[in-house]
């Protein structure tokens, strides 16, 4: 029997801001950000808090057209709330039975997912995601991280093996590294610290975006 996918993206993901906290996306979204990861990490077990976090970027998303807003990790509380997508790692997508796969492929919600090594680029390729992470490219020190970094030459070649889904590039991507990544025929970029600790994120995200616009 043939794996079915999971819907597809409504655009290619582009320049791809993982936030912290749901007051992120509205912003992103105001200045010309489509594809947003909410990665909310609370202190305590504040079921909700992260309701609530889950529920603002939800809203925001449905408040901008072709805004891709996914939820990273909390598929229950995502599919819940009605998301255009979920991300998750291997764990994660290991964890879940038959019947949940076939739930979140049956609600439409879009899919993302992490994968770091040969081995979990096959799982990934075989659970037809709307998107695959490849990272981390360059070492990060925003979370610890069990793998080496993978580098342009394993993206370039791992990218070039997935198909038909895009691979969005993620870890340690400074607005620096971004031409060099884009060059590997990614066709989405993660980014964390380049925008949530930029200076000037607004200006961060242009530069961001004019990048993918000049690719």
């Amino acid at each position: 029997m043939t794996t079915p996918a999971f819907a597809p993206l409504t655009v290619a993901p582009g320049f791809y801001p993982v936030v912290p906290d749901a007051e992120w996306v509205p912003r992103l979204l105001a200045w010309g950000v489509r594809t947003i990861q909410l990665r909310y990490k609370p202190l305590s077990d504040n079921t909700e808090a992260l309701t609530q976090q889950v529920r603002a970027a939800v809203a925001a998303g449905r408040a901008h057209a072709g805004a891709q807003v996914f939820i990273n990790d909390h598929w229950r509380l995502a599919l819940a709330e009605g998301a255009y997508g979920v991300h998750l790692g291997q764990e994660d997508w290991a964890a879940l039975g038959s019947a949940e796969r076939e739930q979140l492929r049956a609600s439409g919600m879009r899919l993302g997912l992490s994968t770091h090594t040969p081995g979990e680029w096959a799982i990934a390729q075989a659970a037809k995601p709307s998107y695959l992470a490849i990272g981390p490219v360059y070492p990060t020190t925003l979370k610890v991280m069990p793998y080496e970094a993978v580098g342009l030459e394993r993206l370039r070649t791992w990218t070039g093996q997935v198909s038909p889904c895009p691979v969005v590039a993620i870890g340690g991507i400074s607005l620096e590294r971004l031409p060099g990544v884009l060059a590997c025929g990614v066709q989405g970029v993660a980014v964390v610290s380049a925008v949530t600790q930029a200076s000037d994120p607004q200006a961060a995200c242009m530069a961001g975006l004019r990048a993918f616009a000049a690719a």
